[in-house]
């Protein structure tokens, strides 16, 4: 995961929320949460409950992501450098 060093740089502000997805809650996922962010992310049943459907999330499902893929796949993607490139360029664009 290449944002994992943008958010650490922000420690201990940063809470990785889970979003209870069963890939998400996986044992690899779950250890890797454990070793970047100790008891620092939510998850179903974990340190810090979060439902998996919550409100909070919504904001996120139904205008971040649509906005991202907007500009990343406005046209096809070349590379997997692009690709990256792009991603970091769309989250940038994003504003209050």
């Amino acid at each position: 995961m290449y944002a994992v060093p943008q958010m650490q740089q922000h420690q201990p502000d940063v809470i990785f929320q889970q979003d209870g997805a069963p890939p998400h809650w996986g044992k690899i996922v779950r250890d890797f949460l454990d070793e970047n962010f100790p008891e620092r992310w939510c998850e179903r049943g974990g340190l810090i409950p979060w439902p998996p459907r919550s409100p909070d999330i919504t904001p996120l499902d139904f205008f971040l992501w649509g906005f991202v893929k907007n500009i990343v796949y406005k046209t096809p993607v070349p590379s997997l450098d692009e690709l990256k490139r792009r991603i970091v360029t769309a989250i940038q664009n994003v504003t209050p």
